[in-house]
């Protein structure tokens, strides 16, 4: 745990349903600041570096863009709630006093801090807490929507019917301004509503240490690398020369929508990917009869595309990239019963739902751990936190008496798999 995630743990404030009853009918009433000019940013830094916790979330359009454009950032500090008009501003400062904040709330967050890395260029967040993730330990339901959150924690009913709006245009509606609003109004009262359940269920550990595993799976996916790219859409019956292609074709489309600041399946839908990947084509014909690739595509990139994938396509295979580890694959459910039977024991144990202990992704690398051999480094990052000793002393060693069967499942005895893939 980073000094900054223990701070969040050691600060919470833990609230009695007294307490949030009376910050609940105070949020009612909180001041609303438009932020439009320097000195309203200005005031409104000056506030927020007061601040132990602010809850967040942005609007934004991303429809034809390769960028993102930031219409607007809601912020509720508890006594007052500010309408941060992005667009006119220039929130270089404002990134560093948010990077800077001892705690950051937020709801269902995937998309907000992915608009916060690309634009502040900040290194990855230790400070945020997705009320999504508690609520996922507390109900087992993972994507549980800040609607439906609302209703159920604290008997608050707000619309969202203003979600795919035009949060460019100015003014904004009535009912855009009060949509944006509601965003952040109560979300500081669910933070602490959630937070005494938290605590109540010896959880607020574990959650934090989620929190701040997903704001770094978000800045991960944020600044992957072009060449990697591929990974995405990598397919274990793919053959060296395809991946080959599809590492270039994937680096290839990423590199030129960013220059053009277009959305990449603009340029290339992932079926139109997967088309060139299989058919392989050499020819322009052969790229227009054999691919989904659009027409006005076709004529403006089609050349510039068969330079690409002719180029990988003669690569030797030492330069190929390494072929994908097989998943597990059986008729046979011993080994996932097993497995599903261990989760459920812990389950009893910890309090923590099934599905939020082992995700199905984790699982998969997990069998590649144990199948092939790989170091325990090896480990998805989830898996090397609080969940470590369990996995390590538990799910490991259940998993290594099913080994055989495993390897079986997997065609770890076939050749053409190189360990490097996973």
């Amino acid at each position: 745990m980073t000094e900054k995630t223990a701070s969040i743990h050691d600060s919470a404030k833990i609230a009695n349903p007294q307490d949030i009853l009376v910050n609940l009918q105070a949020s009612q009433q909180l001041p609303v600041h438009w932020v439009t000019d320097f000195d309203g940013l200005e005031q409104c830094l000056d506030d927020l570096e007061t601040r132990d916790r602010i809850a967040l979330d942005t609007e934004f359009i991303k429809r034809d863009t390769y960028y993102p454009k930031l219409a607007l950032v809601q912020i509720n500090t508890g006594e007052a709630i500010y309408l941060i008009d992005a667009p006119k501003l220039d929130l270089s400062e404002f990134w560093v006093v948010l990077e800077e904040m001892p705690l950051m709330i937020w709801h269902a967050c995937g998309e907000d801090l992915g608009i916060f890395y690309l634009l502040s260029e900040c290194e990855a967040l230790t400070n945020v807490f997705d009320t999504q993730i508690a609520l996922s330990y507390l109900t087992s339901q993972l994507q549980m929507g800040y609607q439906q959150a609302l209703k159920d924690e604290l008997a608050i009913e707000v619309t969202k019917g203003e979600s795919q709006s035009d949060w460019l245009a100015r003014p904004l509606t009535d009912e855009q301004e009060q949509y944006a609003i509601d965003d952040v109004r109560y979300l500081l009262c669910l933070y602490d509503a959630l937070q005494a359940q938290l605590v109540a269920k010896n959880l607020v550990e574990k959650v934090t240490e989620d929190c701040q595993l997903y704001a770094k799976e978000l800045y991960d996916a944020a600044n992957v690398e072009d060449d990697a790219t591929y990974l995405a859409m990598a397919d274990f019956r793919y053959t060296g020369e395809q991946l080959a292609v599809l590492q270039a074709v994937s680096a290839w489309r990423e590199a030129l929508a960013r220059a053009t600041n277009q959305p990449k399946t603009f340029i290339l839908k992932k079926q139109a990917v997967r088309d060139v990947v299989t058919e392989l084509p050499s020819t322009m014909k052969h790229l227009t009869y054999k691919t989904s690739m659009h027409r006005s595509m076709l004529r403006l990139y089609g050349p510039e595309l068969l330079t690409v994938i002719n180029e990988a396509r003669a690569l030797k295979e030492a330069d190929q990239p390494p072929k994908i580890l097989a998943p597990y694959r059986s008729k046979d459910k011993t080994i996932s019963k097993a497995v599903q039977k261990i989760v459920d024991d812990y389950e009893a144990e910890t309090g923590v739902p099934a599905n939020v202990l082992m995700r199905k992704k984790w699982l998969s690398q997990l069998y590649e751990v144990v199948a092939y051999d790989l170091p325990l480094e090896e480990l998805p990052e989830g898996l090397k936190g609080w969940r470590y000793p369990w996995v390590t002393q538990t799910v490991i060693p259940l998993i290594a008496t099913h080994k055989e069967a495993l390897q079986a499942g997997m065609g770890v005895d076939d050749d053409d798999y190189s360990v490097a893939g996973g």
